[in-house]
């Protein structure tokens, strides 16, 4: 969409919200409405900055005794404002305010489900800024936990799973130095879990797909003493996510999960009962999971990723040349990087 007709269409938006016959409160809605429309599946930035403007101006029409459509109107702007992609942090640092402004009023006069889905949102705010060091992991993990006494898995099942996938995923980003780093990573695998009991391959096959991939980077991630056992098991979760990802239908995602895959294997014994005789074999598929994931990357413009992986390709080519005759080896810690390992929301 060109920023003419987004310009047209906020025009549009104010001459509507004009409207004498209508009153103030009917004027903030309808400005809302619109905003909401320009959101949703957005084509560029320009429609998110656009919808932010429509919001400020519903909250300037808004009359200031109705503090709940107030607040709504707020936590909407503040899901446009956490949409937008940027180079720092402005836009996430104000939609987390603007969320805290909200959410008081939500639990005085919301909706249970409007104050949990502005909490998991809130929750996600946090946790992208954690990342970015401005703040803290906890905080994120608090929000979900709050927002998961209203979205339970009988009643509100994906978002259900969208705040299990995001609380592993919390917890697996915090530092693993001490002791509780073991905990954490066990609820990780829990919740990554709990969330694929309640979803199925034919039902809901994207959700199914994103929880057994994360879940596989979990298993294989984990400090643990049962490595090989763990392994094992992510290997299955990742077969299980291809079911679902193809080249032809999800090639991004095919790529990432057999990115993943092959960090798996690149450490996995060719026989698990028989580690001593090397691993040419599953060496060999991964050099080959690697390759198909560089040209995909290329193919779709992903050249970070492509650059990463390539660097995987050659590893595990060097490795293959290497092999004594005997084809035995040690383990060889997998390339952690954001094409492989990376976990989705």
């Amino acid at each position: 969409m060109t920023k003419s007709l987004v310009a047209d269409e906020i025009h549009a938006a104010l001459a509507a919200a004009d409207d004498a016959d209508a009153t103030p409160a009917e004027r903030a809605e309808m400005l809302m409405e619109i905003a909401m429309g320009l959101q949703q599946r957005p084509k560029s930035p320009d429609q998110l900055h656009s919808a932010v403007t429509l919001y400020d101006k519903a909250l300037t029409v808004c009359p200031a005794d109705m503090r709940l459509l107030r607040a709504r109107i707020l936590a909407r702007k503040a899901t446009a404002l956490q949409a937008i992609p940027e180079q720092g942090t402005a836009a996430l640092e104000q939609a987390r305010s603007t969320f805290e402004e909200s959410i008081p009023v939500l639990i005085d006069f919301g909706k249970p489900e409007e104050l949990a889905e502005a909490e998991m949102n809130l929750g996600l705010v946090i946790q992208n800024l954690a990342g970015a060091g401005r703040a803290r992991i906890t905080d994120a993990i608090s929000a979900y936990q709050r927002a998961l006494r209203t979205f339970t898995k009988t009643k509100f099942l994906r978002e259900f799973v969208i705040l299990q996938n995001n609380l592993a995923t919390a917890f697996l980003s915090m530092p693993m130095t001490d002791e509780r780093g073991k905990m954490r990573e066990a609820l990780a695998v829990q919740a990554f879990e709990e969330g694929l009991k309640v979803v199925s391959l034919i039902d809901h096959p994207t959700e199914y797909a994103m929880l057994q991939n994360n879940l596989g980077n979990a298993l294989q991630y984990v400090s643990s003493s049962h490595t090989l056992e763990n392994n094992l098991r992510a290997l299955d979760a990742y077969d299980e996510a291809l079911k679902v990802r193809t080249r032809e239908t999800t090639p991004l995602e095919y790529a990432n999960t057999i990115s993943n895959k092959a960090n798996c294997l690149w450490n996995l014994p060719d026989d698990p009962e028989n580690p001593e005789a090397g691993n040419r074999s599953n060496l060999t598929q991964a050099n080959a999971y690697y390759r198909e994931a560089r040209a995909i990357f290329m193919e779709r413009g992903d050249l970070e990723k492509a650059r990463i992986v390539a660097e995987a390709v050659d590893q595990t080519q060097r490795e293959i040349l290497s092999l004594p005759a005997t084809n035995s080896r040690g383990s060889h810690p997998a390339i952690n990087s954001s094409a492989t390992g990376a976990f989705e929301r």
